[in-house]
């Protein structure tokens, strides 16, 4: 491979028609004058310089040679950059792109060191040269893991002392390490000091040295590096999966493309380095993902240019286009694809040769499929124009054809790029000096404010229970006549679509399964039924009235089916509609199903039937189901989930408590402190519970302790670690009151059902052994629909939080879209029902709205591409990914992932007499809102 700094002759001018107002605009972007370094936080397009192929050697030399020498000073860069030069089809250019961009760097600026880079660049380099381990053995997770060790140890630091080898001949201690050794233990052992050891002290030395300086260093490096790759980036993309650490996602990808990296005539083969190659690129970019310019670190105010990629693009079928286009297809799809977490800023890239007609196409392509109206596509332009796009931030491609005129031109000379400021001492200077201020001050600030101030103790969302604000009654609510109008308003719904396919139009059915008509009260409060055909029935109508004026959407039936009390006749309800749509060549065209939507629990009923939905690939969008589980096996194939997971949620909850003051503190009704330990109540026969349990155990640092509650006597599974199996509320009240007695810091994290809480809160108004002190409970979404109906109005030693998933209407923050769900929700329900309304903060309308969107688009989307929508293409296009703002806010599925929206809003709310109020928000419920940016518990 050709050195980036060799073969600079004296080129001539930069060529182009206009390569004035591009070199000009080129200068400042790369190395912007010091007081507008801010320009360097975003990232420019890609620029795709094409020549004539009959003049590529020419061209090529005639755009980048007056470049380099820009960045060049006496032969020594000022600025980092890479020219890459693809010699085969078979390189990673990705590789020597991270390595140059090391180069370079004077007057004491501030390095890149590329962790991320070096550490994947080992990783795909062992896969590459040895693919055929997978074929042999089943995992090389270890093998991995030691190789990027050793290759971390090779670039120096203090795991580069770890790697020295210990073992001498016989096992003994030898070599440096030996003598290291023998030093400090040979008099103990009766030997002179530096010389190796053997028998059994050698072994037990050995031993030692291999746990405490070899295996200790490697274990912590790994699991760091693994941790933060892991929670920094490439959790959140393919094929990275929840729980996996970075070696075994890549012992993953390695079994997967291992076949077709054995053999270059395999069809995957190049599928296989694109993957590779995006692998590399994606963790260099993470690496380029500089700190804000400025502020008070030093290391900061010495960032001064952006680094500048050249890739050199042969023309189709020579050595090495292959390569080039395979680098650009990564970038583009680091840079423009809809699940893509990439961020800002990044290196300016310029692709210059002949590209393919393929290839721009490709980077022509519409990236963004929930705008279809306003798709991202390569922008032509001359070098006047794309002058004007250097300072986008990360718009689309820019092209700028070249023509042989313009290349045998004179051109315009290129003066030197240089960084107008200087550094006369090196940055550790002044970062020592800051950094001993820093230290001072905080150590007397620890020492001095706690006794000015001592520790916060104000209450989180106020000191009052659930009554003291406004205490009163249960709402009341009228079951059949409230279920009775969602249904009519679907059904007129359905009457509509008829018209449409009367007309002509294509109309499709979907089905919506919910567990059972409510009849009484408690089945109202307990199941949120009613919300969530309400959101369901306003998403039909807006879907249905839009399609009037607009072809490409798709109306819709709505065909709505009861399972039975919890869900309990939901696998073979499943199995029904399997052999519906298997026999539906006799149904008329409208009434076709495309979709399933609800679920709204998550039980071993409802799993089993996801099951059977996945095997015979029927999209499937969930509503309120949480557990993780409900997306494995077969379900993964067609179930989308809507909400965030348990896991998810449990690690923010867990956060929250251990961090927010939330405990009444012993003896005060207007003091707290975040909780130090958590009485759990599970139901470990109901897979929501057990499973969002089992991970608020994991994720919270407290002690915890554990009862099984099961008013039907059911504890098959069982739940690991309970105390005791419980069936009576009286009994579970005494054993909570008798553990706050012991423990006064404690929260009860409640995973169990509704139904099941509130007989505990009627028991624990009968017993009455610890009402004198207010109790925290801390609970999931399923107490959301049973809360907002007033049933615990009364209870004044109540203090209540639980999750939800939409931002309650009043609250900051609140999007726009949001607040106009909410009015026309308040509109349809005083124009189809009577009687107050509980539900206006509730979540479960809005997510089915939102859910129903979600499949709804998708089935719009098919009929694009195919007119006959089968469920099929509806897959197919729910797996290239769905974005839009909607009722509950941002939702944005990942390319090729069913996992929950991307960063999907969770809030936590603190229940009083007057209604909830959000004292946690989560996710992207706002524009540019992003959990990692709320800090914890958000970015737990």
């Amino acid at each position: 491979m050709p050195s980036s700094d060799s073969g600079h002759g004296r080129p001539g001018g930069f060529p182009g028609d206009g390569a004035i107002d591009f070199v000009r605009a080129f200068a400042p972007t790369v190395v912007p004058k010091h007081g507008r370094r801010k320009s360097l936080g975003t990232s420019p397009p890609l620029f795709v310089l094409r020549v004539p192929a009959t003049m590529y050697e020419t061209g090529v030399q005639r755009v980048v040679e007056p470049l380099i020498n820009a960045m060049l000073t006496d032969n020594s860069r000022q600025i980092p950059f890479a020219r890459l030069i693809p010699e085969d089809d078979h390189q990673l250019l990705v590789e020597q792109a991270g390595t140059e961009l090391t180069k370079g760097g004077t007057n004491h600026t501030t390095p890149d060191r590329h962790p991320y880079f070096h550490t994947m660049r080992d990783l795909v380099a062992y896969i590459r040269e040895k693919p055929a381990n997978w074929a042999t053995q089943g995992s090389w997770e270890k093998e991995l893991r030691t190789h990027a060790c050793e290759e971390r140890a090779r670039r120096g630091g203090l795991l580069s002392f770890a790697q020295m080898e210990p073992s001498g001949p016989d096992g003994a201690i030898g070599g440096a390490a030996g003598t290291a050794v023998g030093a400090a233990a040979g008099s103990a052992i009766g030997g002179p000091a530096g010389t190796a050891i053997g028998g059994v002290a050698g072994v037990l030395t050995k031993l030692t040295w291999l746990s405490f300086v070899q295996r200790g260093p490697r274990r912590v490096w790994s699991w760091w590096t693994s941790r933060r790759v892991m929670r920094g980036w490439l959790g959140n993309e393919q094929p990275a999966t929840v729980g996996q650490n970075l070696f075994k996602v890549m012992n993953d990808v390695g079994a997967q493309r291992g076949p077709h990296l054995r053999d270059p005539n395999h069809m995957s083969h190049e599928d296989a380095l694109r993957e590779l190659d995006w692998f590399v690129l994606r963790a260099l970019l993470e690496d380029l993902r500089r700190p804000p310019v400025g502020r008070l670190r030093p290391a900061r105010r010495r960032r001064t240019c952006r680094p500048v990629v050249i890739v050199q693009v042969p023309p189709p079928g020579a050595p090495g286009a292959r390569a080039a286009e395979r680098f650009l297809r990564a970038l583009h799809r680091c840079q423009h694809s809809p699940r893509s977490t990439a961020r800002p800023p990044g290196p300016l890239v310029l692709a210059v040769g002949a590209p393919s007609d393929d290839l721009l196409k490709e980077l022509g392509a519409r990236t963004t499929p929930a705008s279809p109206e306003a798709p991202a596509r390569l922008v032509e332009s001359s070098f006047a124009a794309a002058a004007g796009h250097l300072a986008d931030k990360g718009g689309p491609p820019v092209l700028v054809r070249l023509d042989e005129t313009e290349l045998r031109s004179e051109g315009t000379p290129v003066g030197s790029f240089e960084p107008d400021k200087k550094f006369t001492f090196h940055r550790y200077v002044p970062t020592t000096a800051v950094t001993g201020v820093t230290v001072l001050a905080v150590a007397a600030a620890a020492l001095i404010i706690p006794r000015w101030i001592g520790t916060p103790t104000d209450c989180l969302g106020g000191t009052d229970s659930v009554a003291e604000s406004n205490p009163g009654g249960k709402i009341p609510v009228q079951a059949k006549d409230w279920y009775d109008a969602a249904q009519l308003a679907i059904d007129a719904e359905n009457e509509r679509a008829d018209v449409y396919a009367d007309s002509g139009r294509e109309v499709r059915t979907v089905v919506v399964f919910i567990s059972q008509i409510p009849t009484t009260e408690d089945q109202t409060r307990f199941d949120g039924t009613i919300p969530e055909l309400r959101g369901i029935a306003m998403w039909q109508r807006t879907l249905n009235e839009a399609a009037a004026s607009n072809s490409t959407l798709v109306p819709l039936k709505v065909d709505v089916r009861t399972t039975g009390e919890g869900f309990r006749n939901a696998e073979a309800m499943a199995e029904a509609l399997v052999r519906e749509v298997r026999a539906e060549r006799s149904r008329s065209e409208r009434d076709r199903i495309v979709g399933v939507l609800g679920y709204a629990q998550s039980r071993e009923e409802t799993k089993a039937a996801l099951q059977v939905l996945g095997r015979a690939r029927i999209p499937t969008i969930g509503t309120t189901a949480t557990a993780d589980e409900m997306a494995e096996g077969d379900a993964s194939f067609s179930y989308w989930p809507f909400t965030p997971a348990n896991s998810r949620e449990a690690l923010i909850e867990a956060d929250f408590a251990d961090r927010k003051n939330i405990v009444a503190l012993p003896d005060s009704e207007d003091k707290c402190a975040p909780a130090d330990h958590a009485i759990v109540v599970e139901s470990s026969t109901d897979l929501y519970s057990r499973s969002l349990a089992a991970r608020f155990i994991a994720d919270f640092p407290g002690g915890e302790t554990v009862l099984n509650f099961n008013q039907e006597g059911d504890f098959d599974p069982p739940a690991p670690g309970a105390e005791a199996n419980l069936t009576s509320a009286d009994i579970l009240a005494r054993r909570i009151c008798d553990t706050l007695s012991e423990r006064p810091r404690s929260v009860v994290y409640w995973s169990a059902r509704a139904k099941d809480f509130t007989a505990f809160v009627n028991s624990m108004d009968l017993e009455g052994t610890c009402l004198g002190q207010d109790i925290t409970v801390l609970g999931g979404n399923e107490l959301t629909n049973v809360a907002q109906t007033g049933v615990f109005r009364n209870q004044t030693w109540l203090r209540l939080y639980y999750s939800a998933h939409r931002m309650p209407y009043d609250a900051d923050g609140t999007s726009t879209k949001t607040r106009q769900f909410v009015k026309e929700y308040e509109s349809f329900v005083n124009d189809t029902t009577d009687g107050t309304d509980p539900w206006k903060q509730d979540g479960h309308s809005a997510v089915s709205y939102d859910a129903f969107h979600v499949l709804s688009q998708a089935v719009s989307e098919a009929y694009q591409s195919d007119p006959a929508i089968t469920r099929n293409s509806v897959v197919i296009e729910l797996r290239n990914g769905v974005r839009f703002d909607g009722a509950t806010g941002s939702v944005s599925y990942a390319e090729g992932s069913n996992a929950p929206p991307v960063d999907k809003t969770l809030v936590l709310l603190r229940q009083l007499a007057d209604g909830p109020e959000a004292v946690v928000a989560c996710g992207a419920y706002g524009e540019d809102e992003t959990s990692e940016k709320q800090g914890p518990p958000c970015a737990s």
